[in-house]
């Protein structure tokens, strides 16, 4: 069984594309969006001594290209936790941003600064990124980090990684990212990828955007 690579909801009067790709296109903005990167997370683990794979910069970094080759962006939201740590700053790290920046180089770029970000720094201003505190008031919207209500707008936001846990036959289980979409509060998941997850449950008046194998669709 296939799945389609997004699915379109109306959230607080405008349309948004829930991508497979673990971001959130906004059409009447032309803005895309995504949330917790965590880059240079395992270069901060390998410099404590710690054998986490390498590489995972470079990955993340190549799915948002492809990501911003597939829609005319008019800018790019990051909703915090950009970078992981201070102890990820490594020159191969920055050298994997300056590449990839050169890459975009016109485009806009905003980061909402998050708890990762408030220990890491912001990135190296040569990056061309412009980083603001939260919330970032656009449209109906509050772009936030952290999932806190905002009075009159619908918040949203990143930090929990968002995951359900789909149930198989006997003890068969698997957690996949996920959205979580309720009245007013949307989460997308860690477009990072190596990080955790805080499971979701479907519950009335929200909705839960299951992602796996290429694919998205609503959890039961």
């Amino acid at each position: 069984m296939t799945h389609p690579v997004h699915q379109v909801v109306q959230v607080a009067g405008s349309e948004l594309w829930l991508l497979a790709g673990k971001a959130v296109w906004w059409p009447e903005q032309r803005t895309l969006l995504v949330a917790d990167l965590h880059l240079g997370k395992a270069a901060g683990y390998r410099a404590l001594g710690q054998p986490v794979p390498s590489g995972t910069t470079a990955e993340n970094l190549q799915r948002l290209d492809t990501l911003l080759s597939g829609f005319a962006c008019r800018q790019l939201v990051l909703l915090g936790d950009f970078l992981h740590s201070a102890a990820g700053r490594t020159p191969r790290t920055l050298a994997a941003l300056a590449e990839w920046r050169g890459r975009h180089p016109t485009l806009p770029m905003l980061l909402v600064r998050g708890n990762h970000d408030r220990h890491a720094g912001d990135p190296p201003a040569q990056l061309g990124i412009e980083v603001v505190p939260e919330p970032l008031l656009l449209g109906p919207f509050a772009l936030q980090h952290e999932p806190i209500p905002f009075p009159g707008r619908h918040v949203l936001a990143g930090h929990v990684h968002p995951a359900y846990r789909l149930r198989g036959r006997g003890r068969q289980q698997v957690r996949l990212p996920c959205f979580s979409v309720s009245e007013h509060l949307t989460l997308l998941p860690a477009f990072g990828s190596f990080t955790g997850g805080f499971t979701v449950q479907a519950t009335v008046g929200q909705r839960v955007f299951v992602i796996g194998d290429g694919g998205i669709w609503e959890a039961p």
